[in-house]
């Protein structure tokens, strides 16, 4: 069943997390419109992974073969140590047999693209800050103040980021983002010619390096380091960063590196909302993304929790009922799987993180240890994550 037109959802934010959840909206009925502070979306951003969880998710926006197309071939990947030694190992194939699809990495700007491009015509709204005025309740609508004067809705996404804005309204009492402790790069490579490549990561002392193939024969390059906040490369060349910290890894690490355009390297500390909020929603209006749950980068799920988190709200939202009621059954839905992947990413975190030469040692022997088991037993492990089921009309999404 889908809504009357007449119902309609202002969204906060066009990243990944609001563009999806504008799509599936409109998708049900909504009329919706999304409010972007940025003049264009511009194609910011480096590499993202998209995995089976949130493929199916697309699918339920006719999007997910459009993002499987920008699948490339993968193989093996390694966890290695800076020696080059190997530590474990996984088959790419075998998480796409055991969960239906592979792991799709691509740049964030082609996601983006894809979720603006089914929009309805004149939704994106772009150049414009926006303001929660009234949440609004079951008895009046939320009004958002915006450059033309006060918006009513029936209901506010609020996709607006790690920093937001309308977070801190609803919530004021919680102690916001924290420092996750690391700083991160990412860039965008042409690939290789030479077979051999050292996909996967390598785990340092406080450190790590990650290599995935993109489709039209480019690499993506990650990085993260412990270090206080804040910090910028002397003479703000980040690759030359890069090289110094990473220079001595093992071939063709260093190589690869040199290869990155200095322009092209982002650095961002990371930041994660270490406490989980006590509900995603407040009156009319619903958190989703980062403003409700972001979390490190180590599983690389954030993207993939936020499209979850789009088609289970407009689930929620396709009947008839009170809107604070299906705001309450989105939090009950989600709260608790964002806060498991949260706190999952968080503990591979905590052994990266790892500097003494003891702890590493137990933390490399113990991984060692992990990658003599089948590899039947690694894609297993997964399973809280990759093995989630978008709602269906009779009931709530499947999965850990």
């Amino acid at each position: 069943m889908t809504q009357s037109p007449e119902r309609y959802a202002a969204v906060v934010g066009a990243g990944i997390g609001g563009l999806a959840a504008a799509l599936a909206l409109s998708r049900r009925g909504w009329r919706v419109t999304v409010h972007e502070r940025a003049a264009t979306l511009d194609p910011v951003g480096s590499g993202l992974s998209v995995a089976p969880n949130a493929l199916r998710a697309l699918d339920q926006l006719g999007l997910g073969d459009r993002i499987r197309a920008h699948a490339a071939a993968q193989g093996e990947a390694a966890l290695r140590r800076p020696s080059g030694r190997r530590l474990a190992r996984t088959s790419t194939e075998g998480f796409a047999r055991a969960y239906g699809d592979p792991i799709v990495v691509l740049h964030r700007a082609e996601l983006v693209a894809a979720l603006a491009d089914r929009l309805p015509a004149g939704a994106l709204r772009t150049g414009g800050a926006v303001r929660l005025a009234d949440p609004g309740d079951a008895h009046r609508p939320a009004v958002l103040e915006t450059p033309d004067g006060p918006l009513t809705a029936d209901l506010v996404v609020a996709a607006d980021g790690l920093r937001s804005a309308t977070r801190g309204q609803l919530f004021p009492d919680h102690p916001g983002p924290r420092y996750a402790g690391c700083t991160s790069w990412r860039t965008i490579v042409p690939r290789p010619a030479r077979t051999g490549l050292p996909l996967g990561e390598t785990w340092g002392r406080g450190a790590l390096v990650g290599t995935v193939p993109l489709a039209e024969d480019r690499l993506y390059l990650y990085a993260a380091a412990w270090t206080p906040p804040g910090g910028r490369a002397p003479d703000g060349d980040e690759r030359a960063e890069l090289l110094r910290r990473f220079g001595g890894w093992f071939a063709p690490l260093p190589v690869l590196l040199a290869a990155a355009d200095p322009a092209a390297v982002l650095r961002n500390d990371v930041w994660e909302l270490a406490d989980p909020l006590p509900a995603f929603h407040r009156g009319r209006v619903a958190l989703l993304g980062d403003a409700a749950h972001a979390m490190t980068p180590f599983q690389g799920q954030g993207a993939c929790q936020a499209v979850e988190d789009a088609v289970v709200l407009a689930h929620h939202l396709a009947g008839p009922g009170p809107v604070a009621a299906a705001l309450a059954r989105y939090g009950a839905d989600r709260l608790p799987r964002t806060t498991r992947v949260a706190a999952r990413s968080r503990q591979v975190a905590r052994l990266i993180a790892l500097r003494t030469p003891l702890a590493v040692a137990a933390r490399d022997a113990l991984l060692a240890l992990g990658g003599l088991l089948p590899d039947g037993a690694v894609v297993r492990a997964a399973a809280p994550m990759l093995d989630w089921r978008p709602p269906t009309a009779d009931g709530a999404a499947r999965g850990i």
